[in-house]
């Protein structure tokens, strides 16, 4: 039976300090075709559970945001606090899920020269590369509002825009809705926030799951389960057809995703749909999680930092 339990936040300083053997068989992710992590002596931790820390919507850039209320030239300060909890607790690997560029566009102040806006990608990523573990990149709408999909590929040293592995016992997939409704990736957009996941892409992820029995995590920066009334239409246009394929492969129990920069937890046929809170709202802590997964006590544990809800799921 599934059960949720909110919790208050916790501290970065209380994350559980627990270093454990872990393997991790990847498909095409080139930043981590095959990585061991040994054991240290006392170890609890065992190759069925898997600890991952989750960031949304870190924006890096060198300005703020005075009308959009972002607090941009902080990045460095908030995504090092991040990492090294992350190193600390430890994780076996980390995600973030999108809109890890601001892009050029700042409201309410001169956003100065445009070039700079790779520089700034690649400055961003060698910050989260001090986490000594994998690291994995969901593409947000932001994310492509300077750049192209073949400079974030290079960038970020990505093979893929959406793939999948499986690690301690659990079947991971990045998404990809960075397209328009034509299938077209979505490139130097300046703006715009709508999603769209191609036919094509459809396809991979239904032979994806059905090649794998393991409990399925999902990973997507547009809210799959969003309906926009403005818009009269889904956030992500073709979100029913998604939808309809992670529930119709029976294995998936969770979707991560980001975005709306606000906490948001929903439960739609048997899947926990989990919205995360922003790392970089101003007025507000830094805000990540600590994700808990048990593969044996089918246990789903998210621990928040900041502003980022705590729940316990089970599957």
């Amino acid at each position: 039976m599934l059960r949720s339990r909110s919790r208050k936040p916790i501290r970065a300083d209380r994350l559980r300090n627990r270093r454990g053997s872990c393997t991790f068989v990847t498909s095409v992710l080139t930043a981590f075709l095959v990585m061991i992590c040994v054991a240290s002596p006392g170890s609890t931790a065992n190759a069925e559970t898997l600890r991952i820390g989750v960031i949304a919507d870190v924006h890096a850039h060198d300005l703020d945001s005075p009308i959009e209320g972002k607090w941009m030239s902080h990045t460095e300060t908030r995504l090092m606090q991040f990492v090294n909890a992350m190193n600390g607790w430890p994780a076996d690997l980390v995600v973030q899920l999108g809109d890890f560029v601001n892009g050029w566009i700042v409201l309410g102040i001169d956003p100065g020269d445009p070039s700079r806006i790779p520089g700034i990608l690649a400055w961003a990523d060698g910050l989260l590369a001090a986490f000594q573990g994998p690291r994995l990149h969901v593409l947000g709408n932001h994310d492509v509002y300077n750049l192209d999909k073949s400079q974030i590929r290079t960038v970020l040293g990505l093979e893929n825009t959406y793939d999948s592995l499986d690690a301690n016992g659990f079947h991971l997939v990045i998404l990809d809705v960075q397209f328009d409704e034509q299938g077209d990736d979505l490139s130097h957009t300046y703006t715009g926030v709508a999603g769209f996941a191609p036919g094509f892409e459809l396809q991979w992820l239904r032979e994806d799951l059905a090649a794998s029995d393991l409990p399925t995590v999902i990973f997507v920066h547009q809210r799959i389960e969003a309906f926009v009334e403005a818009w009269g239409r889904p956030l992500i246009a073709n979100a029913e057809d998604l939808r309809q394929i992670l529930v119709e492969d029976g294995d998936v129990v969770a979707v991560f995703q980001g975005h709306d920069h606000a906490n948001h937890h929903s439960l739609m046929d048997g899947i926990h749909y989990v919205t995360f809170e922003a790392l970089v709202d101003q007025g507000t802590p830094p805000s990540w999680a600590a994700v808990t997964l048990d593969s044996s006590e089918r246990t789903l544990v998210i621990e928040g930092v900041g502003e980022q809800e705590s729940y316990d799921f089970t599957f």
